[in-house]
């Protein structure tokens, strides 16, 4: 079993960036595709990134798109998400997850089929 745990979370103002890490264990991160979401109180989750399993194809949120990047680092079993250009509404839990499946169309990586969610990580913006 693939255990996944959040971490890099903090309190930033708009603008300002985070770097959140995804620290697996268990199995070999190699054989996964890895997918943030975060959700925000009230709202639903909403997933924002993944990367493919060798870190060739990420894939992004409209929301997020040109702000944040998602990397892997297999060796470390870990896989990050580098935050810039932080806004209000980024504020939430941030969590990580293994993708069940992963498709790529027209070029594009589409990942499903995530098992659970960690525990998450909060990150908080305010001015």
């Amino acid at each position: 079993q693939l255990t996944l745990v959040e971490s890099g979370g903090g309190l930033v103002q708009p603008g300002e960036s985070l770097r959140l890490s995804c620290a697996t264990s268990g199995l070999p991160l190699g054989s996964y595709a890895i997918g943030w979401s975060r959700q925000a109180p009230g709202d639903a989750r909403e997933v924002i990134s993944c990367i493919d399993d060798g870190g060739r194809m990420t894939d992004y949120a409209r929301s997020v798109k040109g702000r944040f990047t998602i990397s892997r680092d297999n060796a470390k079993n870990t896989v990050f998400l580098e935050m810039n250009n932080l806004r209000l509404e980024d504020t939430g839990i941030y969590y990580c997850s293994a993708a069940g499946s992963t498709s790529y169309v027209g070029g594009t990586l589409r990942c499903s089929g995530f098992g659970s969610w960690g525990q998450g990580t909060q990150v908080t913006v305010t001015s």
